[in-house]
């Protein structure tokens, strides 16, 4: 009989199996959390490359292929039929219901989460000329650009990162500018290609952008304990509150990954200033977790934003899940936003 993912991952000196798409930043990030995963064991990573939908169409635009977890479903599967014991996302692109058979148990530290704006002669973007074709497959990235910059031209690209980055830094380039996230140009080492990294205030990144989710099922999760040990070793608390905080406002605002609507959530270590503290909480507490979230409309024309904040302390409160500090946190500023006419402008993007 076949081992199962529970019994293979925790078998000595057996591979770890990691399902991964196999473009060159999945495999990368796969590569790089599996490594992190077995480190200090006897363990060795297998990379499993698994194809899904996202990749098979590298033409039309996600919303019409499937939009949130277009990228997810395949390597997910893999998961559950047990030919893989660990499978790790790009935690933008995952969707934010949960399913029970599935663990998301560990978040790795957040790599940069901003956007990155790769345009010829490194032009910045308030140095790129009217009319400027820019390119992104992201609505939430276009309708921020027209924001800033309603004479811009912007273009709907799909592709990995080399087919993007080629579109206006190749021999054949057709575009001035393209935008990628930092994370993904960084993780691959591409990071040069930057003219210009694109601060929030401009461009607030899309939730959960720049960090990692690591998926296994519930009975690998059970099975052994060095696995449940590295994973919790690897995750990182500051991390999972964060990307708790935005992914809520996502889920409560009802938009996929695809939507025009962005967060951002930072930690920051409170004050000596016990009003602050006492103000958010009742008690004192060791960190201030700070969230920003919009909804957009798809041109740039109209948009509601706002910003919310908690107490919140590492050690003691729940940082993830139903009812956790920063779900509650991510929900709240959601009901914020519709309450503002957030509602209506996703409606007229999902028109």
């Amino acid at each position: 009989m076949t081992p199962g993912a529970a019994e293979t991952a925790t078998s000595a000196g057996s591979s770890l199996r990691i399902g991964t798409r196999a473009s060159d930043l999945a495999l990368t990030q796969s590569g790089q959390v599996g490594e992190a995963l077995v480190a200090g064991t006897d363990h060795a990573v297998e990379l499993v490359h698994v194809s899904t939908r996202g990749d098979r169409d590298r033409i039309s635009p996600l919303a019409q292929i499937g939009g949130t977890g277009v990228f997810v479903t395949a390597v997910r599967q893999a998961l559950l039929d047990e030919t893989v014991d660990v499978v790790v996302h790009s935690c933008k692109d995952l969707p934010t219901a949960p399913l029970e058979e599935i663990t998301l148990a560990c978040y790795p530290a957040r790599e940069d989460p901003r956007d990155a704006l790769c345009a010829r002669d490194g032009l910045t973007l308030a140095e790129l000329p009217a009319g400027a074709k820019v390119g992104t497959g992201s609505p939430r990235r276009a309708a921020q650009l027209l924001r800033a910059r309603p004479d811009l031209t912007v273009l709907g690209i799909r592709g990995n990162v080399e087919t993007r980055l080629a579109r206006a830094l190749g021999p054949d380039a057709d575009l001035d500018a393209v935008v990628l996230a930092a994370s993904g140009l960084r993780r691959v080492g591409r990071d040069a290609a930057i003219s210009e990294l694109l601060d929030p205030s401009v461009m607030l990144p899309a939730p959960a952008q720049g960090a990692l989710a690591v998926e296994v099922t519930t009975a690998a999760l059970a099975a052994g304990p060095w696995f449940a040990e590295r994973l919790d070793t690897v995750d990182d608390p500051a991390t999972r509150a964060a990307v708790t905080a935005e992914r809520a406002l996502l889920r409560t605002l009802e938009a996929g990954c695809s939507a025009p609507v962005a967060a951002y959530a930072v930690l920051e270590r409170t004050s000596d200033d016990e009003t602050v503290s006492a103000e958010l909480s009742g008690a004192p507490r060791s960190h201030v977790l700070r969230l920003r979230g919009l909804a957009i409309r798809p041109d740039g024309s109209h948009v509601v934003e706002g910003e919310a904040r908690v107490a919140l302390d590492l050690a003691a409160d729940h940082l993830s899940g139903a009812g956790s500090v920063p779900a509650e946190l991510g929900a709240a500023l959601a009901a914020d936003l519709i309450e503002r006419g957030a509602g209506e402008i996703l409606a007229e993007a999902k028109a």
